[in-house]
């Protein structure tokens, strides 16, 4: 099986199992150290498993939409509680400055709607519910777009994966291709604002 930025997804999903994958998905929702994670295509894989059988579906969608809403809200908390003294942090192994930074300018130009559309940018989903947190964006404001983000993103990505596999035979042969187009394809709404907006992303 390929391998997708030297993760072999297949055998990843397989060894971390439902534990292991809630887990993940809760790490990039709202860990700092998360942002390295493979989400998108973590999600849509694990959907094609379960369409083979490997995973259950009923199981499986709950548990990664379940993941996706408290990792926000875990970062949500952290990012009222720890506030500014995040953008005084050092960068180290797991906490890159830079991401952070990119991540505030793209919250200020799109409010509380950033908690979906950083549901689909790798990186950006990471900080977006914590720097809620540090704007201390209203509780209940941030909890309904993370429940919308996470319908889209955690159960619109599985079912995504579950339903191509169900239906087109010996699909996990293209499974590095349709991971890249689907990353590709659910980020261009975010990715064309910010070309568009480049000047202000890229100011220091």
């Amino acid at each position: 099986m390929e391998s997708f930025f030297g993760i072999d997804l297949v055998s990843l999903i397989k060894t971390a199992g439902y534990l292991g994958l809630f887990g993940i998905i809760f790490a990039e929702s709202g860990l700092f150290v998360g942002f390295f994670l493979p989400g998108d295509s973590l999600l849509f894989t694990a959907g094609l498993l379960a369409s083979q059988g490997f995973l259950n579906i009923w199981i499986l969608t709950p548990l990664c939409f379940a993941a996706a809403i408290l990792g926000d809200n875990f970062g949500y908390a952290f990012g009222r509680k720890v506030g500014p003294a995040l953008f005084t942090k050092e960068r180290s192994l797991f906490f890159h400055k830079e991401y952070l930074e990119k991540s505030r300018i793209f919250y200020e130009h799109h409010g509380p709607a950033t908690i979906v559309l950083a549901r689909f940018l790798p990186f950006v989903r990471t900080f977006a519910p914590i720097l809620a947190g540090v704007g201390r964006m209203h509780y209940s404001t941030f909890f309904f777009y993370n429940v919308l983000g996470a319908v889209l993103w955690a159960i619109g990505m599985t079912l995504l994966g579950y339903y191509l596999g169900s239906a087109v035979p010996d699909i996990e042969r293209y499974l590095l291709p349709l991971v890249i187009a689907i990353i590709v394809i659910s980020s261009l709404p975010s990715l064309i604002h910010i070309i568009k907006h480049r000047e202000i992303f890229m100011r220091k």
